[in-house]
């Protein structure tokens, strides 16, 4: 998977509506599943469409359905040995084949507490649906196992078509984020204005916006290769930056003195107006795939970093030191700094052989 690849406009709706998408291709899984097993008379029939549903139902990223294919597939394999062996002890010794059901569902009810509860949750669920076949059926023990095992890679198929990236769902909506950011920041330093606009609404939306995006770092690691720390370090870097541009606003608006020096202060607008562009540019990048704006990007805010820490300097010589100009600067400075790791961050992300390269350098907010 090119990981730079722009995002297509057909991406863009299927992406804009997984949840229809994913409810449609269960569906569709459903009924030709349904058919195979009516037409090949398949025995126990039900358990493949019930494996198809079990296994695509909760998820529809294709990061996590391989995953989840993999444990049925351990849970059952190994369930069903122990089904197995559960039915052959039955012939010679009901106690004992009950001694070895019961050490088989310790060990699955220990390891459900562990790194794979569902694959170790099968590893029970399948021993009892082997064991429920009857006393040395193991001709039906065994349809039950392939069944499920076949129900499994009937799943991986359906979601393998055209499937559901997380990766790309992460860029959509960390590209929809950093516009909100833009249009919230733009919304607060608006020259227009005579008063602070209340935005605690979209405040709150952006925030919503940025902790639903943590649940797609997981498929989109296992999608990518990229390691999850990387996208731990963009998370921290969005909440950083969502946080300082909230406190430059409460900067900016906190007396009517300043801020008309701010307003009118050349360096500070030229700031402000970069912050915008730079927003907007992370966000079509991570839309249109790194175009090798990276370095200018770059360029730009560690400029404008100087400036602004220049202008601080010359407020420190010459003793004007109000507060809120001085903080509304120096939150600005940061903001730049913030910004041009974000772009780094999203960079390497976008760039595999970096990112694999660079796991251990993650840069830190």
């Amino acid at each position: 998977m090119r990981l730079d690849k722009k995002i297509s406009p057909l991406d863009n709706v299927i992406y804009r509506h997984y949840r229809i998408t994913h409810a449609l291709r269960i569906a569709l899984a459903f009924i030709l599943t349904f058919l195979i097993v009516r037409l090949t008379h398949i025995p126990e029939g039900t358990w493949p469409l019930i494996t198809l549903v079990v296994v695509m139902g909760p998820i529809s990223f294709w990061g996590n359905v391989v995953q989840r294919v993999m444990e049925r597939v351990s849970g059952t394999v190994l369930g069903s040995a122990s089904g197995l062996i559960a039915l052959w002890l039955e012939l010679y010794s009901l106690p004992l084949m009950l001694v070895w059901c019961a050490i088989v569902m310790f060990v699955s009810g220990y390891l459900t507490l562990g790194k794979r509860p569902y694959m170790a949750l099968l590893i029970g669920i399948t021993l009892a649906v082997v064991c429920g076949a009857g006393p040395g059926d193991m001709e039906m023990a065994l349809w039950r196992s392939g069944d499920v095992i076949f129900g499994s890679f009937l799943a991986l198929f359906f979601a393998s078509i055209y499937p559901q990236r997380a990766f790309i769902h992460w860029r959509m909506q960390m590209a929809d984020y950093l516009m909100s950011l833009n249009k919230i920041y733009s919304a607060w330093l608006s020259p227009n204005l005579l008063e602070r606009p209340h935005l605690h609404g979209k405040l709150k939306s952006a925030m919503s916006q940025m902790v639903k995006m943590r649940s797609l770092f997981a498929p989109a690691s296992k999608e990518s290769h990229i390691p999850r720390e990387v996208f731990d370090a963009v998370q921290t870097l969005s909440r950083n930056l969502l946080c300082t541009l909230e406190l430059l606003a409460d900067a900016y608006w906190s007396s009517r003195e300043s801020h008309f020096l701010m307003l009118n202060a050349r360096t500070l607008r030229s700031a402000q107006l970069l912050i915008l562009d730079t927003l907007e540019k992370l966000s079509l990048m991570l839309l249109n795939g790194t175009r090798g704006d990276e370095l200018k990007i770059s360029h730009q805010l560690n400029e404008s970093a100087e400036e602004l820490k220049a202008l601080m300097a010359e407020m420190n010589a010459a003793h004007h030191l109000e507060a809120q100009v001085y903080g509304y600067v120096w939150l600005s400075a940061q903001v730049a700094e913030q910004l041009k790791s974000m772009g780094d961050l999203i960079t390497l992300t976008m760039q595999k052989e970096e990112a694999q390269i660079s796991s251990g350098k993650t840069p830190k907010a």
